[in-house]
């Protein structure tokens, strides 16, 4: 089913602006970023860009790692829910669609999977591993490259199906 007229339109005019920013083409260079999902994460990436004090930074602003609490006597850890929301959306999205593209990202999840943790923490975990080559590219100036990518030399990505 088509898309609605007035979708298509926006859509062509977040084109347009990714297109024209000086950071949209790294942002739309990772697997399966997509022009909305990149636009999105470009949009809240300028918040993480104020206060960037290195990939974890990021990751906490979006609320992609826990918060440990210490009493003196006891530890605990708890979900992140004081973050940027459309960030942690913006980039828990795109963790979860490039999986199925990705070898090395596909790993990650499945490792994630593998030692109990449930489906939005092993995405969660994916996009954090994903904002520090995002860090490391946006940083450079550089397009995604997974020959580059040292993860994802360890997993070469499958031929694509004919």
């Amino acid at each position: 089913m088509p898309a609605h007229p007035s979708v298509s339109r926006q859509e062509r005019a977040v084109a347009v602006q990714l297109d024209e920013h000086p950071d949209g083409k790294v942002f739309k260079s990772f697997p399966r970023a997509g022009i909305v999902n990149a636009a999105q994460i470009l949009a809240e990436w300028g918040d993480a860009r104020q206060a960037d004090d290195g990939p974890e930074a990021i990751a906490a602003l979006a609320g992609l790692v826990p918060v440990t609490k210490n009493s003196g006597k006891q530890e605990s850890v708890h979900f992140r829910w004081a973050c940027n929301k459309r960030l942690r959306v913006a980039l828990t999205t795109f963790a979860d669609n490039c999986r199925h593209s990705s070898t090395w990202a596909a790993e990650v999840y499945r490792r994630a999977r593998a030692s109990d943790k449930d489906h939005p923490h092993a995405v969660r975990i994916l996009a954090r591993a994903w904002v520090r080559v995002m860090r490391a590219c946006w940083q450079a100036g550089t397009t995604y490259d997974p020959k580059l990518h040292k993860g994802a030399r360890s997993h070469p990505e499958a031929p694509a199906a004919a």
